[in-house]
């Protein structure tokens, strides 16, 4: 299992490429492409998973809808 300083360096890898438009990441010494943004979006939402559960905690994520007749 990687360690949460791993973890964190691949996190910041994929934000640094995110944001400069280039679609390949090098860490530690391995080379990933990716296609598209959401591709890049959804391995960062994975790694934050995955340092959630490393850190013992849970990632919550709610909506709420609130609707009014106007009266």
């Amino acid at each position: 299992m990687p360690t949460i300083m791993d973890l964190r360096a691949r996190r910041d890898a994929l934000s640094a490429q995110r944001s400069s438009g280039v679609a390949r990441v090098s860490y530690d010494g391995k080379t990933v492409d990716y296609r598209s943004v959401a591709e890049i979006d959804r391995a960062i939402e994975a790694l934050d998973r995955e340092i959630a559960a490393v850190e013992g905690r849970r990632i919550v994520r709610q909506v709420r809808v609130t609707t009014a007749k106007g009266l």
